[in-house]
C-alpha cells in the first residue's frame, strides 16, 4: 500500500490517497499531528471493485399512486436507488404513505425543489423544510439539501445528505470553491449540477469530481453536458442521476435508465474504461452509441462510446480535452468533416483528396485521419454489381447521377472517379454542385436537369425521403429503369420512397443501412482492431429505427 500526501494539506486534518492492489482509490484522514502515533479513518471516495456506480432514477408523478407504482417498477428492472420528487406530487404529500413497504433492494433520495433550483414546489419556504424534515424522522436513505437550506437542518438518525447545488444558466468557473463551501456543511455527498455551454465544461465538472477529497456528483446539463452524465463513474462518482422515461426528462440532458443501461451499460463504467464517441452538432439523431456500444458488449471491450455535441467554434478546445477525457477514437460528423483536419498528425491517403474525415483514431500522441463513408460505399455499389475490388472495377464507365455536393457526396464521387465512372452531380445549390465536379473534374447539371441524360447508376446524397418526410423522392418514378443501380444513403427509413419506387422497377438497390452497417464496421476496425459482425450492427440499427425505419 502507498500513501501519498493530496495537494490540500493542513496538519489537524490531512487527506492522503492510498493506492491499492486493485488500484481503487481511497481517502484517509490522519487525525493525529505525528507520524508515530497516526489514527487512519478511510472515507468511501470511490467505489470498491465489487460495487460498481448505480444510477439514481428521479420519479416525478402527481399522484402518490404512480410515483409508488413507478419505484416498484424500477427495483424489479433492477436499480439500485430512485430520487423521489416531492415537488411533482399534486396537493398534501404523504411521505409515510410514498414510503410505506418500499423496495428493500432500492434506496430512495427525498428531494423537493424549489423553482429557482428547475424544480415545481409551489408551496411555502416553510412547508418544504418541514417536509425534508420529515422524511428524515421517517429514516429515509438520502434527503437533498440545498447548499443555502442544509445549515438549518440537522443530521438525525441514519439518513445520508446530499448537498446540492444548481445553476441552470452556466457552469460557475469557481467550481472548486462551490465544493469547497459544500463540504462545510455535513454533507455525505456533494451534487453539483449545472448548464453546460461549452464541451470544455464537462472536463472541468468531472476533473472537479475526481479531485474532491468528499463523495461528490458533478454533472452538466444540456444536450452539450450529456457526456458528464454518462462518464460520471469514471472521474468518481457513487451515482449518477437518470429519468424513468426519456419522454418525461426531469432535468436538461437527462437520460433515461433504459438508455443508460442498455446503451451505455453505465454501471460497467469504471476509471480504466477507454472512451469513444462522435461529435456532431446537432447530435441527437445518431445511431452511433447505441452501435459501438453494442460491438463493445459483444467483444467484451472495456469501453464506451459517448454522443459529443460540440459546435463549431468549440472543436479546438475539445480536442485539447479529448486526451483528459480518456477519448480513443472519434466518428466525425456535421459540421466538422473539413475543420478536424488541422488537428491531426496523419491522415490516409484517401482523405488527402476527400479533404473530408469521419473517423479519428487517437494512438499515443498521434491523431490519425480516415474516411469510411468512401470505402463503404464503394463496397456497397462493387458488391451489388459484382466484386469488391475486382480489376477492373464493376462501375468503370457506367454513368452515375449523384443527387447532392454535400458531405456524403463527397467521398462517393472520389470512390466514384477513382473506378472509372463517368459522374454527373447535380444539387439544388449550383454552386455547391460546380464545386465538386471541379474537385473531381466531373459533370454539374442544374437539379432541374437532373432527369434529362440517360444513367446506369442513382446515388441520392440527399435528406430527400428521410422520416419524417417519407412521402418525398429526389428522383421522378418514371426516369427509373429496371437497368438501373439505385443506392439511397438515406437510413432511416431503411425503405424510402426511392428504393420502394426502385424496386417496383426490378432495379438492384442499395440501401442507407447496408452503407451505415459498412462503415461502422471499417469504423470500429479501425477503433480497436477487432472485426464486429455486420448482422449485429443491422439489428441495432434496425431496432433503433423501429417499425417506421423498416418500411414497405
Amino acid at each position: 500500500m502507498l500513501l501519498c500526501p493530496s495537494r490540500r494539506l493542513n496538519w489537524k486534518r490531512k487527506f492522503l490517497i492510498l493506492l491499492t492492489k486493485n488500484s481503487v482509490c481511497q481517502f484517509a484522514v490522519i487525525r493525529s499531528k505525528w507520524g508515530d502515533s497516526l489514527k487512519v479513518t478511510i472515507l468511501p471516495r470511490q467505489l470498491s471493485v465489487n460495487e460498481q456506480p448505480k444510477i439514481c432514477v428521479a420519479i416525478g408523478r402527481s399522484r402518490h399512486k404512480h410515483m409508488m407504482a413507478e419505484h416498484r417498477h424500477l427495483a424489479d428492472q433492477g436499480a439500485h436507488m430512485v430520487e423521489l420528487r416531492l415537488d411533482y406530487v399534486a396537493g398534501r404529500v404523504n411521505m409515510a404513505r410514498l414510503l410505506a413497504d418500499r423496495p428493500e433492494n432500492c434506496k430512495v433520495i427525498i428531494t423537493c425543489r424549489r423553482k429557482e433550483d428547475g424544480g415545481r414546489w409551489g408551496g411555502t419556504e416553510e412547508a418544504r423544510v418541514l417536509l425534508l424534515r420529515e422524511a428524515i424522522a421517517e429514516g429515509v436513505d438520502y434527503v437533498d439539501l440545498e447548499e443555502d437550506v442544509a445549515g438549518q437542518i440537522r443530521r438525525f438518525g441514519n439518513t445520508k445528505r446530499i448537498i446540492s447545488y444548481h445553476n441552470f444558466r452556466k457552469t460557475p468557473d469557481n467550481l472548486r470553491e462551490l465544493y469547497d463551501g459544500m463540504a462545510k456543511l455535513d454533507p455525505d455527498i456533494v451534487k453539483i449540477a449545472t448548464m453546460a455551454n461549452s464541451p470544455h465544461d464537462n472536463l472541468r465538472m468531472l476533473e472537479m469530481m475526481q479531485e474532491s477529497e468528499l463523495p461528490t456528483i458533478g454533472m452538466c446539463m444540456g444536450d452539450i453536458g450529456t457526456p458528464s452524465r454518462i462518464l460520471a463513474g469514471k472521474f468518481g462518482a457513487p451515482f449518477t442521476y437518470a429519468t424513468f422515461n426519456h419522454e418525461r426528462s426531469l432535468a436538461p440532458g437527462q437520460l433515461s435508465f433504459k438508455q443508460m443501461t442498455d446503451i451505455y451499460r453505465y454501471e460497467r463504467i469504471g476509471p480504466d474504461t477507454a472512451v469513444y464517441g462522435v461529435i456532431a452538432d446537432p447530435i441527437g439523431h445518431s445511431l452511433s452509441p447505441n452501435v459501438h456500444n453494442a460491438c463493445f458488449e459483444k467483444a467484451g471491450i472495456d469501453a464506451v462510446y459517448v454522443p459529443f455535441r460540440v459546435p463549431a467554434d468549440t472543436l479546438d478546445q475539445f480536442i485539447q480535452d479529448a486526451t483528459r477525457l480518456g477519448v480513443k477514437g472519434l466518428s466525425v460528423t456535421i459540421p466538422h468533416k473539413e475543420a478536424i483536419a488541422r488537428h491531426l498528425t496523419k491522415v490516409d491517403p484517401a482523405v488527402k483528396s476527400i479533404a473530408a474525415v469521419n473517423t479519428v483514431a487517437l494512438v499515443g500522441s498521434e491523431r490519425v485521419g480516415y474516411n469510411t463513408d468512401y470505402n463503404a460505399a464503394m463496397d456497397c455499389l462493387e458488391h451489388s454489381m459484382g466484386d469488391i475490388g475486382a480489376k477492373p472495377s464493376p462501375l468503370s464507365g457506367k454513368r452515375v447521377l449523384i443527387l447532392g455536393a454535400g458531405g456524403v457526396a463527397r467521398p462517393i464521387a472520389f470512390g466514384l472517379v477513382k473506378r472509372g465512372a463517368k459522374v454527373t452531380v447535380a444539387s439544388r445549390t449550383m454552386a455547391r454542385a460546380e464545386k465538386l465536379a471541379k474537385a473531381f473534374e466531373v459533370k454539374a447539371v442544374e437539379w432541374e436537369n437532373r432527369h434529362r441524360s440517360p444513367q446506369d447508376v442513382i446515388v441520392n446524397c440527399t435528406p430527400v425521403g428521410m422520416h419524417p418526410n417519407v412521402d418525398e423522392t429526389p428522383l421522378s418514378k418514371s426516369f427509373i429503369k429496371p437497368s438501373m443501380v439505385v443506392f439511397d444513403t438515406v437510413y432511416n427509413p431503411e425503405t424510402t420512397l426511392l428504393i420502394k419506387e426502385a424496386r417496383g422497377r426490378n432495379c438492384i438497390t442499395i440501401t442507407g443501412v447496408e452503407m451505415f452497417t459498412r462503415q461502422a464496421q471499417l469504423q470500429f476496425y479501425l477503433f480497436t482492431k477487432q472485426e464486429t459482425s455486420a448482422d449485429l450492427i443491422r439489428d441495432v440499427v434496425m431496432d433503433a429505427i423501429g417499425p417506421i425505419g423498416h418500411g414497405g
